[in-house]
């Protein structure tokens, strides 16, 4: 079984009786893709220091100007690396016994919830590599309500399936 690590909103926001039933996760290659990116641009900005370095006449080049290409591409490697931890460090997204939650934003928040007795629609799209590594992408459509998107998540099938038995909960009886 998972480990719930319930984060603030939806701790806040649980009704009375009302229990989590799924915590909903990143897949471990959001975290690997971060890190993937953002080691590859500062050894990118390394190899372009280390290109203009040989290059001493302080006529031709001014060191700082040298040391200005590598000193963007580093940055831009760590604030595409802060956005997807921040990102994922950010956002809560659990399935409780009455409704899915979904909570984005740090500083503004962005809160998104369906009742399980409203939902229409749960598709998956998952890639071939999402198979073999078990992540996918979940939208979930309520009736008179928008589309929840879940990006890269982690054993999306389990997801679903947890999802369809709460549904069935909540199918009306036969006459």
């Amino acid at each position: 079984m998972k480990e719930f690590q319930i984060m603030g909103y939806v701790e806040d926001t649980l009704g009375s009786g009302e229990t989590i039933e799924y915590d909903v996760s990143f897949h471990w290659l959001w975290t690997f893709s971060a890190y993937t990116i953002f080691v590859i641009l500062v050894a990118a900005a390394l190899g372009l220091f280390l290109l203009f370095s040989p290059m001493t006449s302080v006529e031709a080049i001014e060191p700082m100007i040298r040391l200005l290409p590598s000193l963007v591409l580093a940055v831009i490697g760590l604030v595409i690396f802060l956005y997807m931890m921040i990102k994922k460090w950010t956002t809560e997204r659990v399935l409780t016994d009455l409704r899915f939650v979904q909570k984005t934003g740090w500083i503004i928040r962005h809160t998104e919830e369906i009742r399980i007795d409203r939902m229409e629609e749960v598709n998956l799209d998952q890639s071939l590599l999402g198979r073999i590594l078990d992540y996918g992408d979940i939208q979930i459509a309520g009736v008179g309500t928008g589309e929840i998107k879940l990006k890269m998540i982690d054993s999306p099938i389990e997801f679903q399936k947890k999802l369809n038995d709460l549904k069935v909960k909540f199918a009306p009886s036969p006459p």
